[in-house]
């Protein structure tokens, strides 16, 4: 999975196209991750503890990694890998340019 916790993205199909945010979770097994601002639900929760008085809650829902593509500045672009230094590096395929 070349995309990691942190990335900025850009969701490039489904009911979501055009939005854009930071991976706050990946799930390599699902092949899924979850962005800010992305894919928001509302889920109903009881009264509980944590929170007493219940009531309806918006939370981010993973969406599937093949939706999202890497942001690089203002482009959007794939990713791939480099051996730098002997090192397997994430690179950008557009620019070349290595990521972290």
């Amino acid at each position: 999975m070349k995309l990691k916790k942190g990335d900025t993205v850009v969701v490039i199909t489904g009911d979501h196209k055009g939005k854009q945010g930071k991976i706050v979770e990946v799930q390599p097994s699902q092949n899924r991750a979850i962005v800010e601002g992305v894919n928001m639900v509302k889920k109903h929760t009881r009264p509980n503890t944590k929170n007493p008085q219940g009531g309806i809650t918006e939370t981010a829902a993973p969406i599937h990694i093949s939706n999202l593509m890497y942001m690089d500045g203002t482009k959007a672009s794939r990713l791939g890998y480099a051996m730098e230094d002997g090192k397997k590096m994430r690179m950008v395929k557009k620019t070349n340019k290595t990521i972290k």
